[in-house]
């Protein structure tokens, strides 16, 4: 079963209904978006939607919304946002898939876009999202005011290059011919993984006109609930079950890499996810009802299954 596909009964009936509704919406705007031109870019433009449409948690847009709708953002705007986000990570993950990276064949249980289409279209199709990420911020009729735009834009090109994923990326390259000890693996993980993450939540606050001084506290649950989730992607590699997961599982061992697990062992790992869980709450504490999405949020990264 596909995240987009939470069923009614979900046990937290707010976060359950929370990710269908941007599961539909960041379907609907990749769709709007990427329409197929009817020439000889359509192989692309397919493979683009392929890549996009009906797969993943949608986790990052999800932190978008939660956090902008805190501060009363127009919910179709802050989707768009979330929507760019979307595209870096999706970006990120075509790419990651190739033979010269992880060389995968499943992504969201479905083979991955170069095994569906073909390498090259792959590489197009990756660079093709990374930059509509950044036409979709940049694009006037969304958010008026260009310092916003502006600062939008700067936050998520650091996330997304050698000083967040994309470094982070390359660590854990280097990590299958190099031991790393906690701290690196640490390191590498806030870059990988949490500068995404971390951008989603500062982009919701940007939306929100919350200045850079008052964000501390939402960066510090941002930075919490990034290394929470990969300590819990450690675990499911470790332990998880492929079917429920829709990839490839154990790689990390058998390519001999560091990972918290291998490091602290499982169940240390899990305490310390934990931990980070209940600390990232805490930091929630000057808000009141509106913040329970964000609480859910960071519980859902802990209890999830995939």
């Amino acid at each position: 079963m596909a995240i987009n596909d939470v069923p009614l009964d979900y046990p937290d009936t707010l976060l359950g209904d929370a990710l269908t509704r941007i599961a539909k919406e960041v379907d609907a705007c990749f769709d709007t978006v990427l329409p197929v031109p009817g020439d000889a870019r359509d192989r692309l433009f397919l493979a683009m939607r392929y890549a996009t449409i009906g797969g993943g948690k949608r986790l990052r847009p999800l932190l978008v919304t939660a956090v902008a709708t805190m501060f009363g953002v127009d919910r179709s705007v802050a989707v768009r946002v979330g929507t760019a986000i979307e595209a870096i990570h999706v970006y990120s993950l075509i790419h990651d898939d190739l033979p010269c990276m992880d060389n995968d064949d499943l992504r969201h249980g479905k083979p991955t876009l170069h095994i569906a289409f073909d390498e090259a279209t792959a590489v197009l199709a990756g660079d093709s999202l990374h930059a509509l990420a950044f036409e979709i911020l940049s694009d006037p009729a969304l958010i008026g005011d260009p310092f916003t735009r502006i600062e939008l834009v700067r936050t998520l090109a650091l996330a997304s290059g050698a000083l967040g994923m994309a470094g982070g990326q390359m660590m854990d390259m280097v990590a299958e011919t190099t031991a790393f000890d906690l701290a690196t693996v640490s390191r590498l993980q806030q870059l990988k993984t949490g500068a995404l993450l971390g951008a989603a939540v500062e982009m919701g606050a940007i939306l929100g006109k919350l200045p850079a001084e008052g964000r501390a506290l939402l960066r510090g649950y941002a930075r919490d609930i990034g290394l929470a989730f990969q300590i819990v992607d450690d675990l499911l590699d470790a332990e998880g079950d492929e079917a429920a997961a829709g990839k490839a599982l154990r790689k990390d061992a058998e390519a001999g890499k560091q990972t918290f697990v291998s490091l602290l062992g499982a169940e240390r790992a899990r305490k310390q996810a934990h931990m980070l869980v209940d600390q990232a709450v805490q930091y929630l504490g000057s808000h009141g009802e509106e913040a329970e999405l964000l609480r859910a949020i960071a519980r859902f990264i802990v209890d999830r299954d995939r």
